[in-house]
């Protein structure tokens, strides 16, 4: 393990995470909020402690090893969820605790959007920003966009792009060049945020609400600038927008680089992974639709079909916006869309969950496994996209797919045993695992009534979904500290 390489990366990007705080900074003065404070230490804290470690291991210049990409992101997304706490915990406008802190900052950066803070209408506006902006930086991942600055630190960045980028396939490249890759995927992410927020300006919010919600969306988070979340605006055409750019941003931004790269939709047209997503949502949306109106709980049909859509997009892209809510619906609507949650968005996008490939993959090797039984002789190979997909991607897959469950019924358990009565445990253990959010009962709203253990529980939750399981678990084993 080169640990002086590993140190050497963090600090670089302890002191690029810190410059971060000078923007809420700068909210908080043109807002003249009085909350400048808080950012003012945090970014002071942030680079002094970057600097102290990248200053005694500055000239290393050891490759960056695959086991050390592993140790860097799990080492950063929690060094940088501790770091970003820091805004929170110096804050005179509310007392949050460390737990409290850290909670609300994991949340953020693994796009979980699952918060401890209440009244958000009344609180500065440099606190909200902050919120939204952490959950855009996690979005993507600040590991990636520090992967394209890795070569003036003289350290190569693969290892890094292959342990933070989701999905079962990872050794694809948009371009020939990683550090190119990592550009091109910050270029669209920042694109798409750009486009997201005048859509909402278009559709009637002010240009701060704007600005927060479209991180939030392209990120996949759900974190909002009110307590309400979009039911604050009471707008179908602000939902409309939502739901649109949900979509968008749970597809494999390969195919918006594609996309843009051709000037077509025939990427997205031709991709198997995301027309099976759409019919999945297509499936699921005439089910909810019709229970919905069929019990008329909503006045009208039309806002039933409303309500309806937008939640079953929110849920299942594991954003986690809500308008008028869904763990008050009836029956066991609300479960279902928990369990969808699991599935998530696809390989390569900002959203949680399992991911649609898996999905697709899992229920094509069940099928296989069914026609094997009727021709046990019969060569049969599983196929996406047009290309063969290789045991050993269906192997990792069946692994993932086991570890993803145990992990959540290990949480729900833990979650129980800890004090929480079971639909909360197990809705709030689904929804932080999937990195989605709101859950059921006690945790429909937020989180702020559980216990401090059980929001470790949550926040480790939160982290073992976002690195998608095996990134934070390698570390856990002998292997991979053994040389």
């Amino acid at each position: 393990m080169h640990y002086q390489t590993v140190l050497k990366i963090l600090g670089v990007l302890l002191i690029i995470f810190s410059v971060t705080h000078l923007t809420p900074l700068m909210v908080s003065l043109l807002y003249a909020d009085g909350n400048s404070f808080p950012f003012m230490i945090s970014f002071s804290v942030t680079l002094l402690t970057g600097l102290l470690m990248w200053a005694p291991v500055r000239k290393s210049q050891r490759d960056l090893r695959y086991r050390d990409g592993f140790l860097v992101v799990v080492l950063f997304w929690t060094v940088l969820a501790t770091f970003g706490a820091l805004p929170f915990i110096f804050s005179s406008n509310y007392s949050l605790s460390v737990t409290d802190a850290f909670f609300e900052s994991m949340s953020g950066l693994t796009t979980t959007g699952g918060t401890i803070l209440t009244n958000l209408d009344s609180l500065p506006r440099s606190i909200l920003y902050y919120r939204q902006q952490l959950q855009w930086l996690g979005g993507m991942g600040i590991v990636v966009l520090a992967v394209a600055i890795m070569p003036m630190l003289g350290v190569g960045g693969m290892q890094l792009y292959r342990a933070e980028t989701p999905g079962p396939m990872k050794d694809s490249k948009l371009t020939p060049r990683i550090t190119e890759s990592a550009k091109a995927l910050w270029y669209i992410y920042l694109g798409l945020t750009v486009i997201c927020m005048l859509a909402y300006l278009l559709a009637g919010m002010n240009l701060f609400d704007a600005i927060g919600h479209a991180f939030s969306t392209v990120a996949i988070g759900g974190f909002s600038t009110h307590d309400s979340s979009l039911g604050h605006f009471n707008s179908a055409a602000i939902e409309i927008v939502a739901i649109v750019f949900m979509l968008i941003a749970s597809a494999n931004f390969s195919l918006h680089f594609l996309a843009w790269r051709n000037r077509s939709i025939k990427p997205y047209l031709r991709d198997s992974e995301y027309r099976f997503f759409l019919s999945i949502i297509f499936l699921v949306a005439i089910l909810v639709v019709g229970l919905l109106i069929s019990q008329s709980i909503y006045a009208s049909n039309a806002l039933a079909v409303r309500q309806g859509l937008f939640h079953l997009v929110s849920v299942i892209t594991t954003t986690g916006f809500t308008s008028s809510g869904f763990a008050w619906w009836p029956g066991a609507l609300p479960v279902l869309l928990i369990l969808f949650s699991f599935m998530g968005g696809c390989a390569g996008s900002t959203a949680g969950g399992i991911k649609v490939m898996r999905i697709q993959l899992m229920y094509k090797q069940g099928r296989k496994e069914i026609v094997r039984l009727v021709h046990p002789n019969a060569v049969l190979s599983i196929k996406t996209g047009g290309q063969v997909i290789s045991e050993k991607v269906i192997n990792t897959v069946t692994a993932f797919f086991s570890m993803y469950i145990l992990s959540f019924a290990l949480t729900g358990f833990a979650l129980s045993a800890v004090g929480l009565d079971w639909i909360t445990a197990f809705s709030a253990a689904a929804a932080c695992l999937n990195n989605l959010g709101p859950g059921l009962a006690e945790v429909a709203n937020n989180y702020a009534n559980i216990n401090d253990t059980a929001k470790w529980i949550l926040a480790f939750a939160m982290l073992l979904g976002r690195l998608e399981l095996f990134t934070l678990l390698v570390l856990f084993t002998t292997t991979f500290w053994r040389d």
